[in-house]
């Protein structure tokens, strides 16, 4: 499991983090000042930060600068912030996304899942084969197998969609992230495109088995089933 550390003064909103990374499927620590995060950090390891720039003592800029001394570790910066030039400043200062407040809780999660997703990819060869529950998924000729039978001819997105829940069975993934990852743009709140194409998906299934695999988790997105 994914361990993301919130660095947030404001006891509300790292809470309100907390709770929507949980839902997630991902463990979640608190720091609540700049200098509590880096007594932290050197102790625990994570493998993704949300920090806010407005924290008490050490400002969120300083405490980057000092993460970056010896760590990769993905940062998604919360800020007030609104001038682009500022923004900028935070990405090459070595922040890898900013979120600008106030947030949707869901557009962040959604912004965790896909820094995530690049760390998994950076860690090594991927495999051409995703595999689960008799699913077996090539990406080299875009072929997807149930228990030996090929499904039906699926759309660019529709395999994107496969790609992205079966390299994670059992974590939930938001709508956003989801429709992002698909359709390589900006999810612009609009979910009845995703919805069709999550339903057609279905319908290719369940004419080789009636064994779920698309699991849909209200109020958040979709997962992989990974056990019946």
């Amino acid at each position: 499991m994914y361990t993301i550390l919130t660095v947030e003064d404001d006891l509300h909103i790292n809470n309100l983090l907390k709770e929507a990374l949980g839902k997630a499927g991902y463990a979640c620590s608190q720091a609540f000042s700049g200098t509590e995060a880096l007594l932290w950090l050197e102790h625990n390891e994570c493998q993704l930060i949300l920090l806010d720039l407005m924290l008490p003592g050490l400002s969120g800029e300083e405490v980057l600068q000092q993460i970056r001394q010896t760590s990769n570790v993905p940062v998604i910066v919360l800020t007030a912030k609104g001038e682009m030039e500022e923004k900028l400043d935070l990405l090459t200062s070595g922040a890898d996304d900013y979120m600008t407040k106030p947030f949707d809780v869901k557009e962040v999660i959604a912004r965790v899942q896909i820094q995530l997703r690049h760390l998994q990819h950076g860690a090594g060869e991927e495999s051409t084969h995703l595999k689960c529950r008799g699913m077996d998924l090539d990406k080299e000729t875009h072929r997807v197998m149930i228990d030996g039978q090929e499904l039906g001819h699926l759309t660019r997105q529709e395999f994107a969609i496969l790609e992205l829940l079966l390299e994670h069975p059992g974590q939930v993934f938001s709508k956003e992230a989801v429709f992002t990852y698909a359709w390589q743009e900006e999810y612009m709140g609009e979910t009845k495109t995703l919805d069709v194409h999550i339903s057609n998906i279905r319908k290719k299934i369940k004419k080789i088995t009636e064994q779920e695999y698309i699991q849909t988790v209200w109020g958040i997105g979709y997962c992989m089933v990974a056990h019946l």
